[in-house]
C-alpha cells in the first residue's frame, strides 16, 4: 500500500506519495490550500484516489529538538487528517526538509522566484523518502 508524505504549509502543502510497494518515492506536487478543513478534506480525496493507508506529516522542530507554533499547527492539523482519512498519521522530523529542497532545486538550475510553485513538493519528498529509508 502507498504512503503520503505532507509538507503542510499555511497556504501551500506539499504531497509526495510512494510507489505501491512503499519503496520509492514518486509523485509530487503542489496543493494551494489555506483553509485548514477543506485542505484535510481534499488530501483524504487524493489519499482515497491513490489507494494511501499511511500519512507522514512533517513536523516542524527548532534545530534544538524543540517545539514551536509551527509543530503545534501541525499537531492540530493531525488530528483532523487522522478524522477525515481515518488513516495513521504519522510525526515525521522535517528539520531542514525546506532548506535542503531550496538547495536542490537550486543546484538543479532553478531560480529563487521558480521555488515557490514547487518547493513544497520537493519537502514532501524528502519527508517521504526519509521515512521510508527509515525502515519504519
Amino acid at each position: 500500500m502507498r504512503t503520503m508524505a505532507i509538507d503542510y504549509g499555511d497556504q501551500r502543502i506539499g504531497l509526495a506519495v510512494s510507489d505501491p510497494l512503499g519503496i520509492l518515492a514518486g509523485e509530487a506536487w503542489t496543493m494551494q490550500e489555506w483553509d485548514m478543513e477543506r485542505a484535510a478534506r481534499r488530501i483524504a480525496e487524493e489519499a482515497g484516489a491513490r489507494d494511501v493507508g499511511t500519512l507522514v506529516l512533517g513536523l516542524p522542530k527548532n534545530m534544538d529538538g524543540t517545539e514551536g507554533p509551527r509543530a503545534e499547527k501541525s499537531r492540530v492539523f493531525r488530528e483532523l487528517l487522522i478524522r477525515e482519512t481515518g488513516l495513521p498519521v504519522i510525526l515525521w522530523d522535517e528539520r531542514r526538509s525546506s532548506i535542503e529542497a531550496h538547495a536542490i532545486l537550486h543546484s538543479a538550475g532553478k531560480k529563487e522566484k521558480q521555488h515557490r510553485k514547487s518547493v513544497d513538493a520537493v519537502a514532501a519528498s524528502l519527508i517521504l523518502e526519509g521515512w521510508l529509508g527509515s525502515g519504519r
